[in-house]
């Protein structure tokens, strides 16, 4: 049997597990099941990883699984303190599980492209897509349940009334005629937050995927250039899969950590007054 086209090997790999087939741009009916099963998996790889952290931590000499977590937790704790000025008892362990939570999702996309799907298969799934962060539904889920706590410590802070004193008052005045225009800025920068932290994420990590979608095309490229062309293909794939995913590695944390501040910085906001 003919093996697939470049576009058909791409298209087959960009293809989501969902509930049925989405025929328009949004569609709100329709389920991806790839991208909740591996979000949920990863949460629930983080819990057992920090409790695994926390279980065997000890006043003496720490181990190397306490050292990690213990920097970690630092590392994400001088941040809050740094951006949030008020009660961090929740804000802080919410940074540090989005930090874990995002770079181990993004970690997936480290592993061979066919992998999954090539499981998958055994099991009768045509289709797999294993990487949420790049499902724009993954991560606009992620920056909406942000953006709820946004609202949750705009009126924890300032309470209901003046959070929305504020949202018609500011930035420009308390003058009447001013309201609508205040109103409405508020909102614009609110869904401004909301889709360009989701977008940010989405964009970057569907890029890399890509990418790494073309590199694997280089060995199935490598069967049709005869002996001498399918070796320098071949090695050609190695060494350029090796260098993006070094690379990548590098992205996969910077992304997790941009997410996790601007997620500091947009509760630090909604601690403070225009």
């Amino acid at each position: 049997m003919e093996g697939p086209t470049a576009t058909e090997y791409i298209q087959h790999h960009m293809t989501h597990l969902s509930s049925m087939k989405q025929g328009v741009i949004v569609d709100f009916s329709i389920v991806n099941y790839d991208t909740i099963f591996f979000s949920i998996l990863m949460m629930v790889c983080v819990f057992f990883l920090l409790r695994a952290g926390a279980k065997r931590a000890t006043s003496g000499v720490p181990g190397k699984m306490q050292c990690a977590v213990e920097m970690l937790v630092e590392m994400v704790n001088n941040q809050a303190k740094g951006i949030v000025h008020g009660d961090r008892t929740f804000i802080a362990p919410l940074a540090l599980t989005v930090f874990c939570w995002v770079a181990l999702m993004n970690a997936i996309d480290l592993i061979p492209v066919d992998l999954f799907p090539w499981i998958a298969g055994f099991f009768g799934l045509h289709y797999l897509r294993p990487l949420p962060t790049a499902d724009i539904n993954g991560t606009l889920g992620i920056s909406f349940g942000v953006l709820l706590l946004l609202f949750y410590y705009g009126i924890k802070v300032k309470g209901a009334t003046g959070f929305v004193v504020e949202l018609f008052t500011a930035p420009f005045g308390k003058h009447p005629a001013l309201w609508a225009f205040n109103f409405l800025l508020n909102i614009i920068e609110y869904a401004a937050k909301f889709v360009s932290l989701g977008m940010r994420l989405f964009g970057n990590m569907y890029a890399g995927e890509l990418v790494f979608f073309l590199i694997a095309l280089l060995g199935g490229f490598a069967l049709e250039l005869g002996p001498l062309g399918g070796v320098s293909a071949g090695l050609g794939q190695v060494a350029a899969g090796l260098v993006w995913w070094l690379f990548h590695v590098l992205i996969v944390l910077l992304q997790a950590f941009i997410f996790m501040m601007l997620t500091l910085v947009y509760i630090g906001q909604a601690h403070s007054s225009h």
